[in-house]
């Protein structure tokens, strides 16, 4: 089942990189709430029936994590990837990869989301707290029928001025045979499913109405796809909508 997951973190006190205490915080900022991991379990077409939220609609096919809810803070990002995590794939092509999809989005709109793409062996997918960098890598996940996982971290709740993403870490299913489709379609594509994943660490929800099923954050995929690697115009329409 698709699920949408929002975990409040309770390790207390957390203090997320370059953030100051809650006493110290400007007026305002104290009620916010909660730092909150959102998490997004992206399945194989056919595996799961949709539900939670995030879902947009047949007019629009674009959805966000909450009204308000983008980065106001730490960016451009610098992607952090496990290359030596990624079974059978060469450490360049899975860093090009994932260099393309950011840039898919960073190119869409006339502001830097996207820094670069760095090999970091010590990168881990980080599931109970964050660390403050955004780390991609491919690991063993339990339900065969999921692709991906992102996890989102940020404070969704409170005052709308203070809401915001603070970090966000993908894990790419290891057992799934990786690679690049349009030479093998047997293949699940790299880089179709990072351009897609990424776009939930910008603040973007799933998209599971039929009639929206060509826009890359459409929640399902499969073996050979590579649709999802460009932008469509509803992608950039919700992206345009959280930045300006």
């Amino acid at each position: 089942m698709v699920k949408l997951i929002i975990t409040a973190i309770t390790l207390f006190p957390f203090l997320f990189a370059g953030e100051i205490s809650a006493s110290e915080r400007p007026k305002g900022l104290e009620d916010r709430g909660p730092l909150t991991k959102i998490t997004f379990i992206h399945h194989k077409k056919g595996m799961a029936k949709p539900e939670g939220i995030g879902k947009g609609n047949n007019i629009s096919c674009y959805g966000f994590l909450g009204k308000g809810v983008y980065w106001k803070n730490n960016l451009p990002r610098t992607l952090y990837v496990n290359t030596e995590s990624f079974t059978g794939l060469d450490s360049n092509f899975v860093l090009t990869a994932i260099s393309n999809s950011a840039e898919e989005w960073d190119s869409a709109i006339v502001k830097d989301l996207y820094s670069t793409s760095i090999a970091s062996a010590s990168a881990n997918w980080d599931d109970a707290s964050p660390d403050g960098q955004s780390e991609l890598v491919q690991s063993l996940y339990p339900d065969a029928g999921v692709i991906a996982v992102t996890n989102v971290w940020g404070y969704f709740a409170g005052p709308i001025n203070t809401r915001e993403i603070v970090d966000f870490d993908i894990l790419f299913n290891s057992s799934f045979a990786w690679g690049d489709a349009t030479s093998d379609s047997s293949k699940m594509d790299l880089a179709n499913i990072a351009t897609h994943e990424l776009g939930h660490g910008w603040g973007l929800g799933d998209i599971y109405q039929s009639g929206c099923s060509l826009v890359t954050m459409y929640g399902y995929s499969t073996e050979g796809e590579i649709s999802k690697r460009s932008l469509e115009s509803a992608d950039i329409s919700g992206l345009t909508r959280l930045y300006y």
